[in-house]
């Protein structure tokens, strides 16, 4: 490690500096002098170092200057102070400038090379803790949305793209996919999560009450309106405003929507005054607008201004794979939240999990591991802690069974009763979850992936690539 570590040793007395490098130099360290303040910057200015020795005292300049400097250009640069004029406040000065340690002449070669070691320790956590802040800044606003499924993935890529642009997005899906929590993770990863962010259910509230809602009024607006109201609008000024089930307003309501979205003003209901604000709007329904609009109930001016950047999450029993996922975060969320000692689902019930549509998505899920965990007795959940919807049609029924023995074969094949898909896009979850499962079994070796499932290297290739499998994160997910 210390050949690789650069230092930068700056002193004015020249034979001092010679003779302290050499030393370095010996210990294994590439070693740089200076013997002024000018020459040290002029360095510092030509490469990065590891390490920064200097004397507080130079011909030209203070020390401290140049840790000033150091720090502004070379943060990660650990910084040690060599002194013959040391006194507690010296000390005490030299760290709150930036400097790692203090040491005083004349020096002994065990503890300038403790407090080189020291420093470089120092380094390495401090590399440490910014490489896993990455990390976490990566995930930052989707701790919740939990899948391993290509199509999430691509998505997660999405919501970082378009995070820090002021478009519009629409949200799509069926009910219960987490529309709600993708707008949140949007406004989270963008420049305005220190903003607020503001949700509307639109299709809760009747037209009048909604336009209230979103622009607020003015007292005397109507009756029992006896003070101002501020609009939704207002309050997300700053930040995100996130407008659920968009599809049910009404035409005078998406006039009013059309122009707030379009200039980003409007008038508070029975007001006069014209109001501006700063927001990112963010839109979501479970309905198919562009039918909407064939159909003449949603305007096309409107669909078109909405749907700048749409994200369209798939139905749950479109992921299979992510159930077991799903089950043993939600089975760890209401076991502490509920005081239980649950360990899991069985296979059988887990399997029974699988093969279900799902037609209310995660929400639903979460509410059947939720109901099986308040209502068994047992450690281990089986299927008869399951609810009777999910056991209807599994009487005398045979999971399938992969060359893997995976559960999600089966499953990926059951296709509710209001869903028709080809032949390829039903085979398609089964075969991805089958080259997922060998190549976390081959620990990703290609290779070895490609013999197990007996075809060449170049179909593995190919088919990873077209089932998304080529992700490297996929190797990393839990």
């Amino acid at each position: 490690m210390r050949d690789s570590t650069t230092i930068l040793l700056v002193d004015d007395d020249r034979y001092l500096a010679e003779s302290m490098a050499l030393w370095l130099a010996e210990q294994g360290f590439s070693v740089q002098t200076a013997s002024s303040l000018a020459a040290a910057r002029a360095a510092l200015e030509q490469q990065d170092y590891d390490l920064l020795i200097t004397d507080l005292r130079l011909d030209d300049g203070d020390g401290f200057d140049l840790i000033g400097f150091t720090k502004r250009k070379m943060p990660r640069c650990q910084i040690l102070v060599v002194t013959g004029y040391a006194t507690p406040d010296t000390a005490i000065d030299a760290v709150r400038a930036g400097a790692f340690d203090l040491l005083t002449k004349p020096l002994i070669d065990e503890e300038l090379t403790l407090a080189i070691d020291r420093a470089q320790s120092q380094q390495d956590i401090q590399a440490e803790n910014e490489c896993l802040k990455q990390q976490l800044d990566q995930r930052f606003g989707m701790e919740d949305i939990l899948s391993q499924d290509y199509r999430m993935l691509k998505l997660f890529d999405v919501v970082d793209s378009v995070a820090d642009a002021r478009a519009s997005v629409l949200v799509t899906g069926e009910n219960g996919t987490g529309k709600s929590m993708i707008a949140r993770a949007i406004h989270r990863r963008s420049h305005r999560r220190s903003g607020p962010f503001i949700e509307v259910a639109c299709g809760a509230l009747p037209d009048n009450l909604l336009e209230s809602e979103l622009f607020g009024h003015v007292a005397g607006a109507f009756t029992g309106a006896s003070t101002d109201r501020v609009g939704k609008f207002k309050l997300a000024d700053g930040g995100t405003l996130f407008l659920d089930e968009i599809g049910t307003a009404s035409p005078a309501m998406q006039v009013k929507l059309l122009r707030v979205l379009q200039e980003f003003q409007f008038e508070p209901l029975g007001g006069t005054k014209t109001e501006s604000v700063d927001v990112r709007v963010i839109l979501a329904t479970n309905e198919d607008l562009t039918a909407c609009v064939e159909r003449g109930t949603f305007r096309q001016d409107l669909y078109y201004r909405v749907n700048v950047v749409n994200i369209e999450l798939p139905a749950l029993r479109q992921r299979v794979g992510d159930i077991p996922l799903l089950v043993q975060h939600f089975l760890q969320r209401s076991t502490e939240s509920l005081h239980r000692n649950v360990e899991g689902f069985d296979a059988q019930a887990m399997q029974v999990l699988q093969r279900y549509a799902w037609p209310g998505n995660v929400r639903e899920l979460e509410n059947v591991v939720e109901r099986a965990i308040v209502l068994s007795r047992n450690s281990i959940l089986t299927v008869e802690d399951l609810p009777a919807d999910l056991l209807k049609n599994e009487s005398g029924h045979q999971p399938m069974r992969s060359h893997f023995s995976m559960p999600a074969v089966a499953a990926a094949q059951h296709v509710s009763d209001s869903h028709v898909t080809s032949l390829r896009e039903a085979l398609e979850e089964p075969e991805r979850q089958i080259i997922l499962d060998a190549l976390r079994m081959f620990q990703w070796n290609r290779a070895a992936t490609a013999d197990a499932l007996e075809i060449n290297r170049t179909t593995l290739y190919k088919k990873m690539k077209r089932l998304g499998l080529d992700d490297p994160r996929l190797q990393y997910a839990t």
